[in-house]
């Protein structure tokens, strides 16, 4: 009886849909577990893409490390500064010498000019000024030898006469004025001397 009692429950119930459920969520279960391996697979592959990837950059970031140290950088960029610097000064110098050696050129060149029209003699009026700076040195010269010092006042004219007698220990000092002649003075300085 009891048995019966198992089989008719058993029967009661109504299993097929049961079971026909089961294996649709057993076949979905396959299925996701399936989607989910290709996934797996393919973040796996992506995985070791990146990281092949990353290697060979990390590679790439040593090299570039290993042969590019910052301080000879930086070291070589103050050094070419410093040349640049250099050059610039050393080009403006030459350029401001270059300037003046310019302007020293024209004026020599002017005096060039100057003197090839005054000729080997140096024309006229260079000629007579040279011929009375030459008489008046020569009696200067004359009276020097003497003892008698002729001093020019601001306009240029000798006006002045200091006589100096070095055996009697005396100075005289005389302001020569046109209203008297040449002859009085000749004979005063010699009786003075």
């Amino acid at each position: 009886m009891l048995r019966q009692l198992i089989q008719h429950t058993i029967g009661n119930f109504n299993i097929h849909p049961d079971k026909n459920a089961l294996g649709r969520i057993n076949d979905s279960l396959s299925t996701l577990q399936q989607a989910r391996d290709l996934r797996l697979r393919e973040a796996e592959s992506a995985l070791k893409k990146l990281s092949r990837n990353l290697s060979t950059l990390q590679t790439h970031h040593k090299e570039n490390l290993s042969s590019h140290s910052s301080a000879d950088h930086a070291s070589q960029i103050l050094a070419l500064d410093t040349q640049k610097f250099r050059v610039a000064k050393s080009a403006a110098e030459l350029e401001i010498e270059s300037e003046r050696l310019e302007q020293e050129l024209e004026n020599l060149k002017g005096k060039l000019s100057d003197l090839e029209l005054q000729g080997v003699e140096g024309g006229e009026g260079e000629r007579g000024k040279r011929e009375l700076e030459d008489e008046t040195l020569l009696k200067l010269k004359v009276y020097r030898s003497l003892g008698i010092d002729i001093e020019p006042d601001s306009a240029g004219s000798y006006n002045k006469a200091v006589i100096r007698n070095h055996n009697k220990g005396d100075v005289h000092v005389i302001n020569v004025d046109p209203k008297f002649s040449r002859f009085f003075y000749a004979n005063y300085f010699w009786q003075t001397m």
